[in-house]
């Protein structure tokens, strides 16, 4: 899987958690660290139908191809924050260097010699 060629990179948020902009920014971080200028979609979720209609389990969720990039099981979707555990203790969004490992272990790129090589 190539994160390049991916069509559906999501962030899905509400307003009522600002800490989505913190993981807009950490996300780009680590696609600029990888040499990539990849956008991801942003989704504004705005009620509980939109919640459980788009499985949403708070915000900020990064999703690729539907798949949430740190899987949770969790089944009640509403609005809500969502709380990452970091290096640095619980705070509302995942680091750079989280987010690279994410994207490593779902196989979607590959350390190469030069920074990182992307698969398929």
């Amino acid at each position: 899987m190539d994160i390049q060629k991916k069509k559906g990179i999501e962030l899905l948020y509400f307003d009522g958690c600002p800490a989505w902009r913190n993981a807009l920014a950490e996300f780009e971080l680590a696609l600029k660290s990888l040499g990539l200028s990849r956008g991801i979609d942003l989704v504004q979720i705005e009620t509980d139908t939109e919640a459980r209609v788009n499985r949403f389990v708070g915000s900020p969720t990064i999703r690729i191809e539907g798949e949430d990039l740190f899987p949770v099981d969790h089944t009640d979707y509403a609005l809500g924050c969502r709380l990452y555990t970091t290096p640095e203790g619980m705070r509302g969004w995942p680091s750079t260097e989280m987010i690279l490992a994410a994207l490593a272990e779902q196989d979607l790129l590959h350390p190469g010699e030069a920074g990182a090589d992307l698969r398929r």
